[in-house]
């Protein structure tokens, strides 16, 4: 269900997710995806890099995708290029995800589609 137009929809999954994978997580703090992990962290939730190319990302362990992460993820949030968001949501659906949160121009239209059909949240720029 794409509930990017429904804000009240937007803050209840907000305020029921605990852990939030951000996928393309940077190191480099002037990086968005590296700003958003931060606020994640500072806003109390569990935030859980991916990125196979670091260990660690604002101290916590990094993973190389989602799979090999241990335990539920609320929350897949994605920060890389559309081109390489299939797979992800493929991963997402994998690890019982309750939602894919596309970052600006980083939604691919299939991987929109699937996400829905396999009843995910979806949230992406309009």
């Amino acid at each position: 269900m794409d509930i990017t137009r429904e804000p009240e929809k937007i803050r209840d999954l907000l305020k029921t997710a605990r852990t939030i994978a951000v996928v393309g997580a940077s190191p480099n703090p002037e990086r968005d995806s590296h700003a958003v992990a931060r606020y994640l962290l500072d806003a109390g939730y569990r935030m859980i890099p991916v990125n196979p190319g670091q260990a660690e990302i604002l101290g916590q362990k990094a993973y190389p995708d989602l799979r090999s992460i241990a335990g539920s993820v609320d929350i897949v949030d994605i920060f890389r290029r559309p081109e390489h968001t299939p797979p992800i949501v493929e991963d997402a659906i994998a690890i019982k995800a309750k939602a894919v949160w596309f970052q600006l121009e980083t939604a691919h239209p299939a991987a929109v589609k699937r996400a829905e059909e396999a009843g995910l949240l979806v949230v992406r720029d309009a």
